[in-house]
């Protein structure tokens, strides 16, 4: 928050707050208990005013935000003024200290002015993250109402490095959430890009940054959470490999593979957004435990869940005749059932899956998800082998191949057709919801020394589910907010959702359950933010 706005509260809240007086002198002091009381009811900006107040005043506000808290609210008025005022006001309505703000905005809104307007409320010095979505999800902030909101695919000219340019629809709507993460650190890192070199992804630079600043304020190389946002035309596939491999299991790792967005870093060396030198190819949001946490307070823990969405069609095949389309960005391949001697071109796999789905025509929402075996290295590490499973968009096939998005296939390669399915979908939110109902009844029960708390929750869920998907609204959102009815979520709907970390609320996987699968399709990611205090000595 601004400093002027600071002190013009600090100065109002210091003559507004003095003890009354009579004409027999001053009343009794007001107790602690009461006026804790008083203050945990203040809104976040007289809060941190009252906290300059008084020693006294500040310890009991610390003792106040003593815990973790996260506050989101949406909004969707058309105006970008009022919507941003909307949602300020909503998530700034109870005491917090911002130690970070992720907001997501349609792509009818502006991301430079959004991100001015909110700047201008919460100030220039926490870790922001502002990015263009397919949709929102969260409560309303006025009716406070939960909502699913799809627009659709990420559009508008997102050329220059400033988004500054208009996009040409009506998607408005924004998603603001604040958090505060007492024994953690939070930073903005770019994935960088110079401008002179364009075809350089600097990925050992960007991993390197990632481990100096969690050394330097955790005092290990390792964060426990990451989460991703990257800029629609880059090909994210190579970038969440590198961080696979860099980053043990434990860290876990969230985010939108295609969007545009804008950031601002606590180290100013790296706000380089719409510099001549560098483009921003993707940012992540670095949580670290903090070294110098004190003595006393718990710990935040990341879980992931995955609700996916696709099933497996026929037989496994075997990549026989590979040749990548760079241009394109896309393979075209023959391949094999597994078994059989016979080499089948495009067609042919087409109408086999079309049997099998009894003349599924629409191949819109039909991949190949492959097996890769690859070795990987960062820098001058050894290489180390990687099995992944990634999947491809079947774009069409004819007597000589079947198309595909992307590249990377190799001859050799299995894969498996799959398919969008609510029919999984919905079973997999099912099995979601039963596995935070049990950290719902182990949060609620009484006999354990120390409890994890539930404070949050953000969802990345694909921009081909939600309402259509499914037939009805808001099932993405159920398993979490029927568990945690009180606690904020906030979640987008992806041009590719990102999941990677140890799944311990749900051991779903994919059926090549050897492999691991970093990016995902017609999935919602579910991350889960809960605190377990120091156990109280007896």
């Amino acid at each position: 928050m601004d400093e002027a706005s600071s002190s013009s509260l600090t100065i109002k809240n210091k003559s507004d707050m003095k003890r009354p007086q009579t004409t027999a002198g001053l009343l009794s002091p007001i107790n602690d208990d009461l006026l804790h009381n008083i203050l945990s009811r203040l809104p976040a900006l007289s809060f941190a005013s009252a906290a300059c107040g008084s020693k006294s005043w500040n310890q009991i506000c610390s003792r106040i935000l003593s815990r973790p808290k996260l506050a989101s609210a949406l909004s969707l008025h058309p105006s970008p003024k009022a919507a941003v005022k909307e949602v300020i006001e909503k998530v700034l309505a109870e005491p917090i200290r911002p130690h970070f703000v992720v907001a997501n905005i349609g792509s009818g809104f502006r991301l430079y002015e959004i991100f001015k307007l909110i700047s201008k409320k919460l100030g220039s010095s926490v870790p922001f993250i502002i990015s263009t979505s397919s949709g929102i999800i969260g409560r309303d902030a006025l009716t406070h109402e939960f909502k699913e909101v799809k627009w659709g695919d990420v559009c508008g000219d997102g050329s220059d490095e400033d988004c500054s340019i208009p996009a040409k629809d009506v998607n408005y709507g924004i998603l603001l959430t604040v958090g505060f993460v007492p024994g953690l650190k939070v930073d903005a890192i770019p994935l960088l890009r110079s401008t002179k070199e364009p075809r350089e992804v600097l990925l050992d630079k960007f991993i390197m940054d990632i481990k100096d600043y969690t050394a330097s304020v955790s005092g290990c190389t390792f964060p426990v959470g990451i989460m991703m946002f990257g800029d629609g035309l880059i090909n994210m596939k190579p970038i969440i490999d590198a961080l696979d491999y860099s980053m043990p299991m434990e860290t876990v790792i969230v985010g939108d593979e295609r969007g545009r967005f804008l950031y601002r870093s606590g180290n100013e060396s790296r706000n380089v957004c719409g510099s001549a030198k560098y483009f921003s190819d993707a940012v992540a949001l670095i949580f670290a435990r903090d070294k110098d946490k004190p003595s006393g307070m718990g710990d935040i823990q990341f879980q992931i869940a995955l609700s996916k969405g696709v099933s497996t069609v026929g037989p496994r095949h075997k990549a026989v005749s590979v040749k990548e389309n760079h241009c394109e960005h896309s393979t075209w391949l023959t391949a094999r059932r597994e078994g059989h001697p016979e080499i089948l071109d495009g067609q042919q796999l087409l109408n086999d899956i079309n049997d099998e789905l009894e003349d599924y025509a629409d191949s819109s929402d039909l991949y190949i998800g492959v097996i890769k075996r690859r070795n990987i290295s960062m820098g001058s590490e050894k290489p180390r082998m990687i099995t992944s499973l990634e999947f491809h968009g079947v774009v069409g096939g004819d007597d000589e191949y079947l198309y595909v998005s992307g590249v990377g296939i190799k001859t050799a390669d299995y894969f498996h057709f799959y398919r969008s399915d609510p029919e999984s979908a919905l079973s997999s939110c099912n099995n979601v919801s039963l596995s935070l109902k049990k950290l719902k009844s182990d949060e609620d029960s009484k006999h354990r020394c120390h409890i994890s708390e539930v404070f949050g929750g953000f969802m990345f869920a694909c921009c081909g589910r939600g309402e259509s998907f499914f037939g009805r609204v808001n099932v993405d959102g159920s398993p979490f907010v029927e568990n945690f009815p009180g606690v904020p979520l906030a979640g987008i709907f992806c041009g590719g959702e990102i999941g990677r970390g140890p799944s311990r609320l749900t051991g779903e996987a994919h059926k090549d359950s050897d492999a691991r699968c970093n990016m995902h399709v017609y999935s919602t990611i579910y991350l889960v933010l809960s605190y377990t205090p120091v156990p109280l000595e007896h």
